[in-house]
């Protein structure tokens, strides 16, 4: 049997993001990534510990506020209580962990950042997908887990697609996501269907290190300024795209509120 991780515990997760498209042309194409995983009341007192990790100020590698949530510099805790609150969740009393790209040399693209919320007794209450597009947009989409789930089991949900990501994707989709609390690895599924056809397939898996100064430089010389690759591979795939003729899709309005909130549904899985 593996062994779990305490899920509150600072770590790294060094491993790959795969895209693949199904429909209605075929793509695929996959990257070198590492993401970071924090506790949000832990992040100060991290970047105090870590020599090359700073909080909300340049570093070699960084945690900015102004990168999730209301993105105003404001504390991330707060925001968070108040949008699961309004989902229904006594937000004061859950502790939230981040899985996101951390800023190299001040930079970042995060196309997709986790929240994961905990209750007091550690069972894991809901998570917030918050998702970002190349065009300064970002949204994010809450779902509860079930009251059932027991830690180490696959976490499977779905929801309606209700934000722009790409000019190459369909608007009216829907995403079944399966995923598992990060332990000793990562691993993290999402499918997009459109009219009941699966579209796209797109995952991120991943082994844990440490969060210390050793891992970071090592990653640093590894995946040299990898923030800054992630956005010129999302170009680069979707110029390979376009001359592969795929169809171009204005964006619309975005949603109305920067969280949607979801009932408990399960995906198939």
């Amino acid at each position: 049997m593996t062994a779990t991780v305490n899920a509150g515990d600072a770590a790294i997760y060094r491993g790959r993001v795969m895209h693949r498209r199904l429909a209605p042309l075929g793509h695929r194409f996959d990257y070198r990534v590492f993401s970071l995983f924090v506790d949000v009341d832990a992040i100060p007192a991290i970047a105090r510990r870590c020599r090359l990790l700073s909080h909300n100020r340049f570093n070699l590698f960084s945690l900015n506020d102004r990168d999730h949530g209301p993105r105003d510099g404001s504390p991330l805790r707060p925001w968070l209580e108040d949008v699961f609150g309004q989902a229904g969740f006594d937000g004061k009393a859950l502790s939230y962990r981040l899985l996101t790209f951390p800023r190299v040399l001040g930079y970042v693209f995060n196309p997709l950042s986790i929240y994961f919320a905990y209750r007091p007794d550690d069972s894991l209450a809901g998570i917030l997908y918050e998702v970002r597009n190349t065009f300064g947009g970002m949204h994010g989409y809450l779902i509860p887990v079930a009251g059932d789930h027991r830690s180490g089991a696959p976490i499977v949900q779905r929801c309606d697609k209700e934000f722009y990501v790409s000019p190459f994707m369909e608007m009216d989709a829907e995403y079944h996501f399966r995923l598992k609390e990060p332990a000793e690895r990562l691993s993290i599924l999402i499918r997009q269907y459109v009219g009941g056809q699966e579209t796209l397939i797109a995952g991120q898996t991943g082994e844990r290190l440490p969060l210390t100064d050793r891992s970071l430089a090592r990653l640093f010389v590894s995946h040299p300024l990898m923030t800054l690759k992630v956005i010129a591979a999302i170009h680069w795939q979707a110029l390979r795209l376009w001359r592969k003729g795929a169809r171009f899709r204005r964006r619309g309005a975005p949603p109305a509120a920067p969280v949607t909130f979801f009932p408990l549904t399960r995906a198939p899985h």
